[in-house]
């Protein structure tokens, strides 16, 4: 199986992760257990990720010239993951996000930093890196019009992009179809659909829908269902393994890093998507979104 080259544009925080044993209600003051600080963002936690599982993983972001950078731009080099193109940026702080983790569930709330001064031109600068991928991935945590720059760079060269659109912003048409694969959550493909989805029979419903307005390969992650899949052979449902969870933080993530992963290598797609169920599924079973993703010896061999 030949080595996958995956160029991941997008996020890069520190995550300041409290745990406690429920979330607080509106008003109401709560003693916590503990404080960790993590490297995280949707962008570098989907590349360690793919470096984990052994890719080679260009990094495009920016984070602040402060502590948290440096933390950061360390910690994934010791993941593997090239980092020349993330941009340490003299005029704003690292993103944060902070984490409110109790056993059964997390709540999030982002600061951008420095990922707010990605733009066009940035990206258009690793243009290269890019168009001699195997797969780009992009989320929603940096500014629009970057993502857009990154996917149409992409799609001139024919690489293949991965779109998984979190958190669920306006997108034009256009870009949507950009994508030859579009990742929401449940929750997500309800922004993007316009519908109300509570039954398994009208998520599939949507699915169909969509399918014939954009053409894309649409996967819609479920949590403990699993995820299902449209492209054009029809649904697939593929459940998640019965697992006890540690930390959920990283699961939709960890999922994106190894489809991409799995497609960059060759595979096809559902053996493709089983593969990204199995690594999402280990990686609720540590703390921490990136430590908890998976080698690629620990999936194959689950």
């Amino acid at each position: 199986m030949k080595k996958p080259s995956i160029v991941v544009v997008g996020s890069l925080n520190m995550d300041l992760v409290i745990s406690l044993d429920r979330l607080p209600v509106i008003g109401e003051t709560l003693p916590g257990k503990e404080i960790h600080y993590i490297s995280g963002g949707k962008g570098a936690n989907q590349a360690v990720g793919c470096a984990r599982l052994g890719a080679a993983v260009t990094m495009i972001g920016a984070v602040g010239d402060d502590m948290f950078g440096a933390q950061i731009i360390s910690r994934m080099e010791q993941f593997g993951v090239s980092t020349p193109a993330i941009a340490v940026k003299h005029d704003t702080s690292t993103g944060t996000a902070t984490i409110m983790h109790t056993q059964e569930d997390n709540c999030i709330v982002i600061i951008p930093g420095a990922n707010g001064l990605c733009d066009p031109e940035m990206v258009e600068s690793h243009a290269e890196a890019i168009r001699s991928a195997d797969i780009l991935l992009v989320q929603l945590e940096i500014p629009l019009p970057a993502v857009e720059r990154a996917m149409r760079i992409a799609a001139a060269a024919g690489v293949t992009i991965v779109l998984n659109p979190a958190p669920a912003l306006p997108l034009p048409d256009e870009w949507i179809q950009l994508a030859d694969i579009f990742t929401p959550n449940e929750t997500e493909f309800a922004h993007y659909s316009g519908s109300s989805i509570d039954s398994g029979e009208e998520l599939f419903r949507q699915m169909s829908k969509w399918q014939s307005r954009y053409g894309n390969t649409l996967i819609v992650t479920r949590g403990e269902a699993g995820i299902s899949c449209i492209n054009g052979d029809g649904i697939i449902t593929v459940p998640a393994r019965r697992v006890k969870p540690v930390d959920t933080t990283g699961a939709g993530d960890s999922f994106n890093a190894a489809l991409g992963f799995a497609i960059a290598s060759g595979r096809e797609l559902e053996p493709s998507l089983n593969f990204a169920v199995k690594a999402a599924s280990l990686s609720v079973m540590k703390f921490g979104a990136q430590d908890g993703m998976p080698s690629l010896d620990e999936v194959e061999s689950a």
